[in-house]
C-alpha cells in the first residue's frame, strides 16, 4: 500500500470512528456537513474519493481540525524520555499540539538543584503550572524562593525572572506549559 493509500484509509476510518463515536448515524452526519447520506458512506468505503470541500465539511461537522484527520506521524504509544544531563532533566513530552490549546503537558525529573544566579533565569510570555510528584521543587520567582511539596502546586507569571530544580535530592513533576514555556524549559 502506498503512502497516500495509507493516509486515505487513516483519514476515512477516522471519519466513521469519529461518527460511531458520538453516535451519529450516516443520515445524522450529512445533515450537519451538507452532504447526502449516500456520498458519505461511498467517502467512509473508499468507493469516492474526498474533495478538500467535503472534507473541511466533515471535519468540520466532526468537532475536528483538518489536521487531525490527515495527520499520518503516528499516535506513540509508548513515549520515550529526553535526557538533558548538563541541565539535570529528563522530559517526557506527554501532549503537545494534538490538545489545540497551545499547552503541552510534560512530566520532568530534576536532578539539579534551582540556580540563582541572574542569566540563568529565564522570562518568556505565558504562564506555567506544574504539581510535584515527588520530592521537593525549589522555585526561584525573582528575589523570592518558594519551596513546593509534593502534592503540592504551583502557578506563576513567566514574565517574572525564573528557574526551578530540585531540593535535596531528585524530584518529579508534572508541568503544563505554554508554547513558549515548552522551548524554554523542555526544548532548551
Amino acid at each position: 500500500m502506498t503512502q497516500d493509500a495509507e493516509v486515505d484509509a487513516l483519514v476515512r476510518a477516522r471519519i466513521r470512528g469519529l461518527r460511531l463515536a458520538k453516535g451519529w448515524s450516516l443520515d445524522d452526519l450529512a445533515g450537519r456537513c451538507y452532504l447526502s447520506p449516500s456520498t458519505l458512506s461511498r467517502i467512509e468505503t473508499g468507493h469516492r474519493r474526498i474533495g478538500l470541500d467535503q472534507l473541511t465539511a466533515i471535519a468540520r461537522a466532526l468537532g475536528a481540525s483538518l489536521d487531525q484527520l490527515v495527520d499520518s506521524g503516528g499516535d506513540a504509544v509508548v513515549i520515550k524520555p529526553h535526557h538533558h544531563p548538563e541541565r539535570g532533566i529528563t522530559t517526557w513530552v506527554l501532549s503537545g499540539e494534538e490538545g489545540g490549546s497551545g499547552m503541552t503537558v510534560a512530566r520532568l525529573r530534576i536532578t539539579r538543584p534551582a540556580s540563582r544566579r541572574p542569566e540563568d533565569l529565564r522570562v518568556h510570555p505565558g504562564r506555567d503550572w506544574f504539581t510535584v510528584l515527588s520530592g521537593t521543587i525549589e522555585l526561584v520567582l525573582g528575589d523570592r524562593v518558594v519551596v513546593v511539596e509534593a502534592g503540592e502546586a504551583a502557578s506563576f507569571s513567566t514574565m517574572v525572572p525564573h528557574a526551578f530544580g530540585a531540593r535535596g535530592g531528585p524530584a518529579e513533576v508534572i508541568a503544563v506549559l505554554t508554547p513558549d514555556g515548552e522551548r524554554t524549559h523542555v526544548d532548551s
